[in-house]
């Protein structure tokens, strides 16, 4: 089976940590994902097209949440670019200590899911 390609949403200034985290977790043997690009440092002008072209090769979009991603101008950004391509999304709680923002572009209806390999696979094959 083929596995789903990904693209990594996160604040750039404060979770590159997440971002390392779940490229390991993509490189497990059971992994049903593969990371294809992730969030850049600038989220204006050639780094937004740069993302725009990420996401549109990938399946989905993981968007890792820590304590500073309502102000993530990068996420945000490229929340506004998966709705607009109708790219699949889910936000993840990044810290396990709390804390953890919604980016403001995420729909209201949009939940916060608790980060867990069990729960990472359910999420990539679609449980939301």
């Amino acid at each position: 089976m083929a596995k789903v390609r990904v693209f990594v949403s996160f604040d750039y200034d404060h979770d590159e940590d997440l971002k390392t985290l779940l490229l390991g977790q993509a490189r497990n043997e059971d992994s049903p994902f593969i990371v294809t690009g992730w969030s850049l440092e600038e989220a204006s002008g050639a780094g937004e097209e740069e993302a725009r072209a990420c996401i549109m090769r990938a399946d989905q979009v993981i968007v890792l949440c820590g304590k500073h991603t309502d102000s993530g101008t990068a996420v945000n950004a490229e929340i506004a670019i998966a709705l607009n391509e109708n790219k699949p999304y889910f936000l993840l709680t990044g810290r396990a200590i709390g804390g953890n923002k919604k980016p403001t572009a995420a729909l209201a209806t949009d939940k916060l899911y608790h980060w867990t390999w069990d729960i990472l696979k359910q999420l990539i094959a679609g449980a939301r």
